[in-house]
């Protein structure tokens, strides 16, 4: 029996900073495992994570930022056990932590939602959005530039990711410097604390937005918040302000969430490998690719989750209606059967965009684009600025022993810190 038998993947901080030992305990046992004590089928299968990301009809997204916490009693009728659970899903969505957001949404709300979303979010914001960040990205390196150090969190990813999205949404300049402090604790805390947290986390961004969304409609101007406020449906309903804020702090903090851990991971890799980090600073079309391979390696969500609404089968095993079906990203995004050398980083792996760290099907991440191009953007930019950007072996140690602490979360993979030196480019 080895001692990964005995691990709760959800309360368990042994396996926090490195996973993927776990992770292939689990794989060669299967493309999925029952873990009993929590009802939950774990999936480290690519092809079987792809299936379920895709089926829509018999898996529900109820439970996508929760896990199989907060969840009712699920009663399945012996009689007819092949029987839909759904109706019992929507009877309870309401009291399921998170229950409200647009990722935990079904058809046809999701789709709803999603539109919605699609017509406050133009391609035009988006492009004013990009110049917005060449421009932030400086601002934030002028803080640092002259000492030669910094905390990438704290220092660089954190308040450039809060500041673009605020941007986005179209906070007023003059409230930006607030928003940097509203920092949400992150779901899924092994201690089980933010678990609970109720349908919407951000409850400081909300009320934030309530008040702008509400001046706006009441007193239209020229500015993307006014384009927010007066949003319809495609059926011409104007949704209730509630409606809107919700999708405004989801937005904030599903972007900002995304966008940090994705950053720190590519300068973490940048930083312990000077001769990557020299072909990327000399072929600059290469970068778009290694972010890529980071989110494959290192994606920011660790789990993903989902219910199962009928009886399914994945891979071999047959899964009951209630029960809570997770995908381990880090897992499925290292499975051999996918990717030659599942574990090595490959700048121009062919099938570099197969990864699942976004998901797949409709609930595939609407903020990866913004995420990627925030982190295109962020290394172009301290490449033309710095040369040789080292991990301070003062805060982590030194190369064979360094010492990085993670989020202690079941949902997230991300550095708590990551501390860097550099010299200043000539």
């Amino acid at each position: 029996m080895s001692a990964f038998d005995s691990i709760d993947f959800f309360t368990d901080a042994s396996i926090i900073d490195d996973p993927y030992p776990y992770f292939e305990h689990l794989r060669a046992k299967g493309a999925a495992v029952a873990m009993p004590k929590n009802n939950v089928m774990a999936v480290v299968g690519y092809d079987e994570a792809l299936t379920i990301y895709r089926d829509d009809e018999r898996y529900s997204a109820v439970n996508a930022a929760s896990g199989p916490f907060g969840l009712p009693q699920f009663k399945v009728d012996a009689s007819d056990p092949g029987k839909d659970i759904a109706p019992q899903i929507a009877e309870y969505r309401d009291t399921v932590p998170y229950g409200a957001l647009l990722v935990t949404q079904d058809p046809p709300s999701h789709g709803r939602t999603r539109t919605l979303l699609m017509g406050m979010i133009t391609p035009k914001r988006l492009q004013e959005n990009e110049e917005f960040m060449w421009r932030l990205s400086d601002r934030q390196i002028d803080q640092f530039i002259d000492r030669g150090s910094f905390e990438a969190v704290k220092a660089y990813a954190h308040p450039y990711a809060t500041l673009v999205i605020a941007d986005l949404l179209g906070v007023p300049d003059e409230d930006r410097a607030k928003f940097v402090d509203m920092l949400a604790p992150a779901p899924g805390q092994l201690d089980g604390s933010s678990v609970f947290a109720g349908n919407n986390p951000l409850e400081q961004v909300g009320i934030a937005f309530f008040t702008y969304i509400n001046d706006r409609r009441e007193q239209p101007r020229k500015d993307v918040l006014t384009g927010l406020a007066q949003a319809k449906y495609p059926d011409g309903e104007i949704p209730s302000v509630i409606e809107v804020v919700t999708i405004a702090a989801f937005l904030w903090g599903a972007g900002q969430d995304t966008t940090v851990r994705l950053l720190t991971t590519a300068l973490r890799y940048l930083a312990e490998d000077p001769e990557l980090q020299r072909k990327l600073r000399a072929e600059r079309k290469l970068i778009p690719d290694f972010i890529e391979e980071c989110l494959r390696l290192e994606g920011p969500v660790k789990s993903d989750f989902r219910l199962a609404k009928l009886p399914v089968k994945i891979g071999s095993v047959d899964v009951a209606p209630g029960t809570t079906v997770m995908m381990l990203l880090g897992a499925i995004n290292r499975d051999a059967k996918r990717f030659e050398r599942p574990n090595d980083l490959v700048v121009g792996r062919k099938n570099v965009r197969d990864h699942l760290a976004f998901g797949r099907g409709i609930h595939s991440c609407i903020g990866a684009p913004l995420a990627r191009a925030e982190a295109k953007v962020s290394l172009e930019r301290l490449f033309d600025r710095t040369t040789d950007i080292r991990i301070d072996e003062s805060k982590h140690g030194p190369a064979g022993a360094r010492r990085y602490t993670y989020e202690r979360t079941y949902l997230l993979r991300g550095l708590r810190e990551l501390h860097l030196v550099f010299d200043r480019a000539r």
